[in-house]
């Protein structure tokens, strides 16, 4: 077992960061399709610290708009679930926020790109831990932000998209009687934006890429333990959680995808549509897996998937 696992994350590191969505040669040659604002070193409040887990601090970037409309937007990169190791490694907030950072901030948002515990250091549940500790972080201090502490957006892709997914469908409260004031405020979301997201986890069996990065985060294969295997993979998934009190989800998906299959967001839309909740998948035809699906110019034909998400934002998350 050990060196089975072993050898999966040996396998999985070399995989995931050529895969694309966090590799940092296509971040540089990718445009996003709305105009960026512009964002000087004073209006990125950079490594705050949102938690520590022994000794190790978590951090997030704080993106600041230059007319804030008085919401915040927690964004999560996909990666995977896995983080280089070596010193001077770029970390998983600097990661695809040039591409989703620049529209909401010029629309108003603040944005807070947070980092999270990954493997093969970390594993299940901690990323979804820091993202929830991040969200009680960010509402704690929603004064000094500027932002309605009632109101979070959150916005993810990949494995960020299951992280952000899984923290909205929990919506776990906040624990009263807990010493440290950050811990009693409730890890929810109003309202999300989902791109290729790995929502139904025992479905990724299928796809031995995705599959494989899925193994490393929750160190146990699916045919291990048959009984423990199944209830860990249908707990780690946000579809298993849907209800009628999960905040309205705009998903994103290319149709080309090839890590993680387009079913994943057609069976996730269906869920939440099944639990009335407000959803609606954006199809990027040919489109395959990675922040800008794979292409770093848009391609013809294709929605305005930055502007989409902007407008969801501002249809659940402004108006209330």
């Amino acid at each position: 077992m050990q060196r089975r696992r072993s050898s999966i994350a040996a396998i999985l590191l070399a995989l995931t960061f050529g895969l694309g969505p966090t590799a940092p040669r296509v971040q540089a040659r990718t445009r996003p399709q709305a105009p960026p604002v512009s964002i000087t070193p004073l209006m990125v409040e950079r490594n705050v610290i949102y938690g520590m887990y022994s000794g190790f601090a978590l951090l997030m970037d704080v993106h600041r708009p230059v007319h804030p409309n008085g919401y915040g937007i927690v964004f999560v990169a996909g990666s995977g679930w896995q983080a280089p190791l070596d010193y001077g490694a770029t970390p998983l907030k600097d990661t695809q926020i040039p591409l989703w950072g620049p529209p909401l901030v010029a629309a108003g948002y603040t944005v807070f790109a947070v980092n999270h515990r990954a493997a093969p250091r970390f594993h299940y549940p901690a990323a979804v831990e820091d993202v929830q500790r991040a969200v009680r972080f960010i509402r704690y201090h929603a004064k000094v932000y500027g932002i309605d502490p009632d109101r979070l957006g959150g916005l993810g892709g990949s494995s960020g998209g299951h992280l952000v997914a899984l923290v909205s469908t929990l919506g776990a409260p906040g624990d009263p009687a807990d010493p440290d004031p950050v811990n009693r405020e409730p890890a929810t979301l109003q309202t999300v934006v989902l791109r290729a997201p790995l929502v139904d986890l025992p479905k990724m069996t299928a796809v031995p890429a995705g599959l494989a990065l899925v193994v490393s985060f929750l160190e146990v294969p699916p045919g291990d333990n048959v009984p423990t295997s199944k209830a860990l993979y249908a707990q780690a998934s946000p579809q298993t959680h849907v209800s009628a009190k999960t905040p309205p989800t705009l998903l994103m998906h290319g149709d080309a995808d090839d890590l993680v299959p387009y079913s994943q967001s057609a069976g996730y839309e269906a869920a939440l549509r099944a639990a009335g909740v407000p959803t609606k998948l954006i199809t990027v035809p040919g489109g395959k897996h990675g922040a800008d699906f794979g292409f770093p110019q848009p391609r013809p034909g294709w929605p305005n998937y930055y502007d989409e998400a902007v407008k969801w934002f501002d249809q659940y998350l402004k108006a209330h």
